[in-house]
């Protein structure tokens, strides 16, 4: 959204500055430079740039001048090329198998949603809700970053929210921007959090829910890199016996060391956004932390007896472009082990 708002803000100020140089033109008073015009329309103005000249009839016949349209096809070329790249939402599919998975569970699916990052895929998320209703998931995980720092807008996760549970049962851990908007915005962070347990979200921030033969276990984003034996209440994992399987929710994928020692059979994650920038033969162009060509942005992972599957995401945050790279939702079936 920022993005599009520098573009609207860019051409309404192209389209001003070339009625004002015109004005100014036929008044013979001092003129805007030719160079601040032609940088206007490069710099993100160049559709108003274009329409400037064509209302005020104006620098129509300079010759470098029609640089204009050219930079307004390489704008329309590149708008199209993000709006693909930013909501061309697919559904990856993994199957996940285990000798613990048991006959009651084999079969059952579950899906991940991570990193919305207040993004709108369609009218309060229907296109969005209607893609995860044609998974026929069981229960839906959400991974964190469900809502953004930098375009705060609770009213998109909760319409999220709203919609998800009349699909299927909905837990939800915190990523590191609701740790951070817990601190920023306290007050509106836990009316939010308030409204969506009311929609029948059950927040499983480094809580532990039992569901027909597996163990999900969620860790709040500010408890990571913590063992998660010593997380939870030995009480509360006390009736996971060798034969349920454990699943763990865990935003943040860096931090796999601290449930592969700790009985996690298949954690779920997200965070890296797959790269913003997928680059064939290299993959993953940069992490969330900044880090280049990072190895933990996408897919499966097997560390010991721990599977980790990372999901893509579907939003960006501070860099709100993908390429190559598209906005995922992740449906894992169980299966059992024969």
């Amino acid at each position: 959204m920022i993005l599009v708002y520098y573009l609207i803000i860019m051409n309404a100020l192209a389209f001003i500055i070339y009625g004002i140089d015109k004005k100014k033109a036929e008044k013979e008073k001092y003129r805007i430079s030719e160079s601040t015009l032609i940088l206007v329309a490069v710099l993100g103005g160049a559709l108003g740039a274009w329409l400037g000249m064509l209302v005020f009839h104006h620098k129509t016949r300079k010759k470098k001048f029609k640089i204009v349209p050219v930079f307004l096809v390489i704008y329309i070329v590149l708008s199209g090329l993000f709006l693909y790249g930013n909501y061309h939402l697919v559904t990856t599919e993994y199957e996940y198998r285990s000798e613990k998975i048991s006959e009651e569970m084999d079969g059952k699916t579950i899906v991940q949603i991570s990193d919305l990052h207040n993004q709108l895929f369609g009218i309060n998320q229907s296109i969005l809700l209607d893609r995860i209703k044609k998974c026929n998931p069981d229960i839906i995980v959400v991974t964190g970053d469900v809502v953004d720092t930098t375009h705060t807008n609770y009213g998109i996760a909760e319409q999220f929210f709203k919609g998800a549970v009349e699909i299927a049962p909905v837990y939800y851990i915190s990523g590191n921007h609701e740790k951070w908007l817990s601190e920023m915005k306290k007050d509106k962070h836990e009316r939010f959090l308030k409204t969506v347990e009311d929609y029948g979200v059950k927040y499983l921030d480094d809580e532990v829910d039992h569901i027909q033969g597996i163990t999900l276990v969620g860790i709040a984003d500010e408890s990571l890199g913590e063992d998660i034996g010593a997380l939870i209440d030995s009480d509360v994992l006390r009736n996971v016996t060798n034969d349920e399987p454990i699943v763990v929710l865990m935003h943040e994928p860096e931090y796999i060391d601290s449930c592969t020692g700790s009985g996690a059979d298949l954690v779920l994650s997200g965070h890296n956004h797959g790269g913003q920038i997928n680059i064939p033969g290299k993959g993953g162009l940069i992490s969330a932390g900044l880090d280049f060509f990072p190895d933990l942005y996408e897919g499966v992972h097997t560390f010991g007896d721990t599977t980790m599957i990372i999901s893509r995401g579907l939003g960006n945050s501070i860099f709100p472009v993908r390429i190559n790279n598209d906005p995922e939702i992740v449906k894992v079936v169980l299966r059992k082990e024969k």
